[in-house]
């Protein structure tokens, strides 16, 4: 893996000493007047009929897990937060039915995901895990060799405990757009998130697993944001559980047909699903739309908060 620091960003972040206290004084507002969401509420696993419940096949399995944005913070039930609508947007995409539970925590950390809140295999194993996770490391200020350290140790756990699994791990939001977060510590912040995207796909890839980026486009709404400006809305979780899910099912199309024979992947390549496939007979291939995901605008640096700043603890 590539190495994650440089002069130039070290220069940078040296740059940004006379600019601690404003940040601080920043992230100290920020906490004091952005409300408090709780997680959503309601069942933590549901169904989504598909479209020919009459075909026999048997229900496509997602489970979610993470942080904040896994457990539905800015909506009120799981069914209209990211589980919910990732199910439906997968059942219209693989034309079938699909079966949807979550797992996370408000405030975890990658650590804390692999230790204790990946679900144990029991009953009937998913076809795909989606995780959401980073923003809590950000604002923890994680170390980066260990930010990556924990993302690979993450994706390990999740390809060894689901063997026949898809892995999902959805990119760090645009945090330089989040309405709460006062410039310039949003974009302080936002540029170390963008480090810490590209360390994550690059540990995601080598593990096996699917990195997909979140597009910054919808960070530009402010109707998608909750009314904590942190957090996604119902609307948000929506257009993202679509994105998703074109991640998962890149070719699959509104109509249902069955994957052409495709030659075995190297072992260890991110696994992507096939329109329709049945459960067992997912695809080693890379998807195009993982091989071409999107990155940083040319021309960024990055760089780390300076030191005693603490950015807002909102997840």
């Amino acid at each position: 893996m590539k190495r994650p620091f440089s002069f130039a960003r070290a220069s940078q972040s040296m740059m940004l000493i006379p600019l601690a206290p404003v940040l601080a004084v920043q992230a100290w507002w920020t906490v004091r007047r952005t409300p408090r969401l709780d997680p959503a509420g309601g069942d933590e696993h549901g169904f989504v009929q598909g479209a020919n419940p009459g075909a026999g096949r048997p229900a496509f399995r997602v489970v979610v897990i993470g942080e904040s944005t896994a457990v539905g913070v800015g909506a009120s039930r799981h069914a209209e937060a990211l589980p919910g609508f990732l199910a439906e947007a997968l059942g219209e995409r693989l034309r079938r039915s699909v079966a949807w539970s979550v797992s996370g925590e408000n405030g975890a950390t990658a650590r804390r995901i692999t230790g204790g809140l990946v679900p144990p295999p029991g009953g009937s194993a998913p076809d795909l895990v989606v995780v959401t996770v980073g923003i809590n490391d950000l604002i923890r200020r994680r170390p980066l060799r260990r930010w990556a350290a924990d993302v690979a140790e993450l994706v390990g756990v999740l390809r060894a405990r689901y063997a026949e699994a898809a892995v999902l791990v959805a990119g760090m939001p645009p945090v330089h757009r989040f309405p709460a977060i006062p410039r310039p510590l949003r974009y302080v912040l936002g540029a170390r998130a963008r480090t810490m995207d590209r360390i994550m796909a690059e540990a995601v890839r080598a593990g096996g697993a699917v990195h997909a980026p979140m597009d910054e486009a919808m960070a530009r709404d402010r109707a998608l944001f909750a009314a904590d400006g942190f957090h996604p809305s119902p609307a948000g979780y929506r257009a993202w559980a679509r994105d998703l899910a074109r991640a998962a099912a890149p070719s699959a199309g509104l109509r249902a047909a069955e994957p052409a024979a495709e030659p075995a992947a190297p072992s260890g390549a991110p696994r992507s699903l096939p329109p329709g496939a049945p459960s067992g007979t997912r695809s080693s291939t890379v998807s195009a739309a993982a091989r071409t995901a999107p990155g940083p605008p040319a021309g960024e640096r990055t760089s780390t908060p300076p030191a005693g700043t603490a950015p807002p603890r909102k997840n």
